[in-house]
């Protein structure tokens, strides 16, 4: 019987859904436009202009993709919520928001210290609010892979933090490693079982 006061989450699932998809849609909307060539680009002028904010594009929707995958799953592990885990979940959904903002500074600005902390700071915030979501979604239960899999982004993250401090060029293959979580709970579940 359910309880009384608790919020259904599908209700949330459509929100997220349409965050998610504008999010990642909107990460595109900062990459360099063929007006910025003065002339018709060579391969260099190509590689020149599109590298970094491709990379960052790149790194960005996987990490939208990975968390809204996660997002559904823990939906799916929980499927009722207080009101404080409904307000939590909304500042998760603020965090992807706001992802198109950082990708945009980051592939512009890459190799500047201040940025690559900001963008990491920003990428260690949504990893740690998902890796607190699950941790209430799993009250009572223990499940390491699926807790090993939510808190492997945020120490992915963390590195690539003090990366970014010392060497901006290297965080974002750092950051790349986050993309093994579902490996590390896997290694985690065979462990533990």
């Amino acid at each position: 019987m359910p309880q009384i006061g608790l919020f259904e989450m599908r209700r949330l699932e459509m929100l997220s859904n349409t965050i998610f998809g504008v999010a990642m849609t909107l990460l595109a909307y900062d990459l360099p436009k063929a007006s910025s060539f003065t002339h018709a680009p060579d391969w260099h002028d190509v590689l020149r202009v599109y590298a970094q904010p491709v990379i960052a594009l790149t790194i960005s929707f996987v990490v939208a993709g990975l968390f809204w995958f996660s997002h559904h799953r823990r939906l799916a592990v929980a499927p009722e919520g207080g009101r404080g885990v409904v307000f939590l979940n909304l500042f998760f959904l603020l965090s992807i928001i706001i992802l198109p903002v950082t990708n945009g500074l980051y592939g512009s600005y890459w190799l500047d210290g201040v940025v690559a902390v900001i963008y990491g700071i920003h990428l260690t915030m949504i990893a740690s609010l998902n890796a607190l979501l699950w941790v209430l979604a799993l009250r009572g239960r223990s499940d390491p892979q699926l807790l090993v899999t939510a808190l492997f982004p945020v120490c992915v993250f963390v590195i690539g933090i003090g990366a970014a401090v010392v060497a901006p060029s290297v965080a974002h293959f750092i950051w790349c490693l986050a993309f093994f979580a579902p490996l590390a709970g896997w290694v985690a579940g065979r462990h533990a079982g």
